[in-house]
């Protein structure tokens, strides 16, 4: 098995020079032993530019590393909150929607229950003889012609041609004008109506609805927004009021 020694000086400094003098010997070793201490702080400057360069290197990728993880986290962080948000949303829009349903409810019931009282209005003949005169007188009102003709159930003759007299002659002491009124019988109104009249001028052109059904549907569309307000308050997301 081979051995390993330590190098003699015959070996460091070859035989030629060991016969030099003292004095260039000991020169040759000063000049070896600078060389080797600049090698030696070379390597040493070597291995701190090493360490630096690694420490700026490993700087940047935990950096860059960090830079990763807080943008990965953003939008993590985002994403959540958007589907929170649109948790929220859909919650809301389904509460609101059940809300808006309950009280269209309620007011289909409310007006289907109006609508099962306007028939009881007609039991008294008394009191529908002056709603009928009312009626009539509004679309004499409005017609303001010679000639006009009213239509009515046939239940309703009776009644309607009492109304008659008493809407002409309180619109010829009102208007100071004379009017014919005529009880159309070719055309009456369905039976299955809720009651009230039709004025009809211009020749049978013009038509002014004044049954009781029609004046329902039109209480229905005008006096809806009231009613909401009476009902159930004002709404604090409207921004804008008739």
């Amino acid at each position: 098995m081979s051995q390993i020694h330590a190098m003699s000086d015959d070996q460091v400094y070859p035989p030629v020079y060991l016969n030099q003098s003292p004095e260039v010997s000991n020169e040759l070793k000063k000049m070896t032993a600078f060389i080797r201490q600049e090698a030696l702080e070379k390597a040493h400057e070597i291995h701190l530019k090493a360490d630096e360069e690694f420490a700026i290197e490993k700087s940047k990728l935990v950096r860059g590393e960090t830079a990763e993880i807080d943008k990965q986290y953003e939008k993590k962080f985002k994403q959540a909150g958007m589907s929170q948000q649109i948790t929220k949303s859909t919650v809301a829009n389904k509460t609101r929607i059940k809300v808006l349903s309950a009280r269209q409810e309620l007011l289909d019931k409310l007006f289907q229950q109006a609508q099962e009282q306007l028939s009881s209005r007609t039991s008294d003949a008394s009191a529908y003889q002056g709603i009928c005169k009312n009626l009539i007188l509004e679309g004499l009102y409005a017609l303001n012609e010679k000639k006009v003709a009213i239509r009515a159930r046939k239940a309703d003759y009776e009644v309607v041609r009492k109304s008659i007299e008493d809407a002409t002659k309180e619109y010829k002491e009102n208007v100071k004008k004379d009017v014919s009124v005529e009880l159309d019988e070719k055309e009456p109104l369905p039976e299955d109506s809720a009651g009230g009249v039709s004025i009809v001028g211009g020749g049978g052109k013009i038509d002014i609805n004044n049954t009781f059904d029609e004046r329902l549907k039109l209480l229905e569309s005008d006096a809806l927004p009231s009613m909401r307000l009476t009902l159930f308050g004002e709404n604090k997301n409207r921004k804008f009021h008739d």
